[in-house]
């Protein structure tokens, strides 16, 4: 890796969209830590951004972001190590099942919202201090499908995969916007990214049971739907990351098309950040108690 070459982290970086973001950075000329679960994936994914770089460019960090507590101690680590051009939460997905991360917190809400939410707060001097730098927040058109009901850490009623990951998606989507205001003066730019749909691992696990039932007759217009090729998916989180034409720009949604696209910005209203903000803190105190 190269001591002039701008840093940028990854998260979720050793497979799919993240990886694809990853390499098409490392073809920019940015050195990128990719940060995931697995040591083989990983290895495998440094020697693809080493490949796309034509040198050493790829670095690799094991951490399990379902665990807020491991996530907190990433976030140290990274910081410890000086200024960071970009971060790149890609962090996230949909589950058919309930399932819970190490803090007793329902996984999508830990990996959609909580989690980035952590590791940006971490980062947060190391970024101003390489500014003008950029977060981007990869975001989801499941925000459609939210209930969006901010009282306990799960609405009422039966799991649905698809709504409750719209629903942690919007949360981070309004702390987003929120966190763009509030990083304006420090020269952090902060930017939500919406991919689309793509034939990720994490799709091709999905079954109907991700859908309400009143969607459910949908289902294989849905499956179409997510047949994209993931490379093309990464545009939106690329062109968030490194487009000139963004410089200065904060607080905005790049679409699928990888250009600005503010259809999703419609479900964030002013009561609605509030909500999320008291509810995410309460969250996160109760992760403290746990851990």
């Amino acid at each position: 890796m190269s001591e002039h070459a701008p840093r940028a982290v990854v998260t979720a970086g050793t497979g799919g969209i993240g990886l694809e973001t990853a390499l098409g950075l490392a073809r920019q000329g940015w050195d990128v830590t990719l940060v995931g679960r697995d040591a083989a994936r990983g290895e495998a994914a440094v020697s693809r951004v080493d490949g796309a770089a034509g040198r050493r460019a790829g670095r690799f960090v094991r951490a399990d972001l379902s665990s807020l507590a491991e996530t907190r101690r990433l976030g140290e680590r990274l910081a410890g190590e000086g200024g960071l051009g970009l971060l790149v939460n890609n962090v996230g997905g949909m589950w058919t099942e309930r399932w819970e991360g190490p803090e007793g917190i329902e996984g999508s809400v830990v990996l959609n919202h909580l989690s980035p939410y952590v590791l940006t707060e971490a980062l947060l001097d190391p970024l101003a201090a390489a500014a003008p730098s950029r977060v981007v927040n990869v975001t989801s058109g499941a925000v459609a499908a939210a209930q969006a009901v901010f009282d306990d850490a799960e609405p009422p009623g039966p799991h649905y995969g698809l709504a409750a990951t719209g629903r942690a998606k919007l949360a981070h989507l309004a702390h987003t916007v929120e966190l763009a205001a509030r990083l304006r003066p420090r020269g952090v730019s902060v930017l939500a990214a919406d991919p689309g749909a793509a034939a990720t691992a994490n799709a091709a696990e999905m079954t109907m049971d991700i859908l309400p039932p009143p969607m459910r007759p949908h289902w294989e217009l849905i499956l179409k739907g997510v047949s994209a090729p993931v490379a093309s998916a990464a545009r939106a989180p690329l062109a968030a990351a490194t487009d000139p034409a963004l410089e200065g720009r904060t607080g905005v949604v790049v679409g699928p098309e990888g250009t600005l696209d503010d259809t999703l910005l419609a479900f964030v209203t002013p009561e609605l950040t509030e909500a999320v903000r008291g509810w995410t803190a309460k969250l996160l105190a109760a992760a403290g108690r746990s851990s």
